[in-house]
Parts: C-alpha cells; sequence; structure tokens
C-alpha cells in the first residue's frame, strides 16, 4: 500500500511516499493507518492533526481502505 506524503509528514519519513508494511495485514482503515504511522514514526504522534486523503477526498477515521487507493498524508498547515 503506498502512501504519498506532504510537508512536515514527508519531513518525518524522509521522502515522498511510503509503502506501507503488509505484515501482520494493511491497514484497513483511516484509523489503523495512523496508528501505524504512529508505531513506525513516532513523531507522526505529536502532530496536532493529520488529515488522510483517499483518491483525493478527504476521509474520515473509519473509512475503508484498498490497496488500490491512492491515499495520502496532509499534515497541519501553518501561515499567515
Amino acid at each position: 500500500m503506498k502512501v504519498l506524503l506532504f510537508g512536515i509528514a514527508k519531513d518525518i519519513i524522509g521522502a515522498s511516499e511510503f509503502e506501507v508494511p503488509a505484515q501482520p495485514k494493511h491497514p484497513s482503515t483511516v484509523k489503523e493507518l495512523k496508528d501505524v504511522l504512529v508505531v513506525l514514526f513516532p513523531e507522526f504522534g505529536t502532530l496536532s492533526s493529520l488529515a488522510i486523503a483517499i483518491n483525493s477526498e478527504y476521509a474520515e477515521e473509519n473509512a475503508l481502505l484498498h490497496s488500490t487507493d491512492e491515499i495520502a498524508i496532509i499534515p497541519p498547515v501553518s501561515g499567515g
């Protein structure tokens, strides 16, 4: 399962794309994906918010994920 990364999410992982490990299984919901990211990269747990888009649409935590989906991690944005 490939995930596209932007902003600080890209900085945390050190790449613009990340392949989610299939073992023990791919995450089946957005919540499970967030949990996997925090386990693999604890700095994700410090972010105030973290949006996930599935196929260019923002998704709720209970949204189902499929291996063919285009998944993007969109971190909180600041500016002025």
